[in-house]
């Protein structure tokens, strides 16, 4: 039922102060179904939203979340709206909105002509990437690189000015991910990787990172950091 798109009436304010109401829906999809609706802006005695959440709960029932079509939640912002139900149980939860933040990470040796960046292969996964990682709950996407990168490789980093790509896609057809990656420079090459995320990790020169990385849209970053690069960073 991930997101299918539904007209839900309100029974009533679960907590308003978390716009957080009850209804059920009276479209087609999922008739009479009784929905968790969430709102930043609150309701009327209808909404025409998506069904942007399916919680599975511990004792093994499946709940919906409806949103306004307007309103994209992410799966910590779900989480917090719904902790003022006390009553409600959530085992796991599923999102059809997912936000991750990284970056492309530069590092240039002394000496050489050129920045080499970061990449990564998580564990389970066959192609090479940049260090990233889900937003958690009150944190800019700023904030959410530096700590991913901090946690998957042990660099810190400073996230350069001027520079933010997002990547949207839809893996399987319903899930839409959207990352957003940073520039960032690293004052070392030494890297600790998080071995339960991180499988393996490489220093590419940055003209070489082409032939390496595989996905169309890291391939678009990388030529944006690339001409970032030429026009900012490679004097010095």
């Amino acid at each position: 039922m991930l997101s299918k798109e539904v007209k839900a009436e309100i029974y009533g304010s679960l907590n308003e102060k978390n716009g957080v109401y009850s209804g059920y829906v009276t479209s087609q999809e999922a008739m009479g179904q009784s929905v968790y609706v969430l709102s930043r802006k609150g309701v009327g005695e209808f909404v025409y939203g998506i069904i942007t959440a399916v919680i599975t709960t511990t004792d093994g029932s499946e709940k919906y979340v409806v949103t306004q079509k307007f309103e994209i939640m992410y799966e910590p912002e779900i989480r917090q709206r719904l902790s003022a139900v006390k009553s409600l149980k959530i085992d796991k939860i599923s999102c059809l909105y997912e936000k991750s933040c990284g970056a492309v990470i530069l590092y240039k040796e002394k000496g050489a002509d050129e920045a080499s960046i970061l990449l990564v292969k998580n564990q389970k996964g066959r192609f090479w990437s940049f260090p990233k990682g889900h937003v958690e709950l009150w944190e800019n996407e700023k904030e959410t690189a530096v700590r991913e990168i901090k946690e998957e490789t042990d660099l810190d980093v400073e996230i350069l000015d001027n520079f933010r790509e997002i990547s949207d896609y839809c893996p399987f057809g319903k899930i839409r991910k959207r990352v957003v990656f940073f520039l960032a420079a690293a004052k070392t090459n030494k890297v600790r990787i998080q071995e339960s995320e991180i499988e393996s990790y490489t220093w590419v020169k940055l003209s070489d990172a082409k032939k390496v990385c595989t996905y169309d849209n890291d391939l678009r970053v990388i030529d944006k950091a690339r001409e970032y690069y030429e026009d900012h960073l490679r004097k010095n």
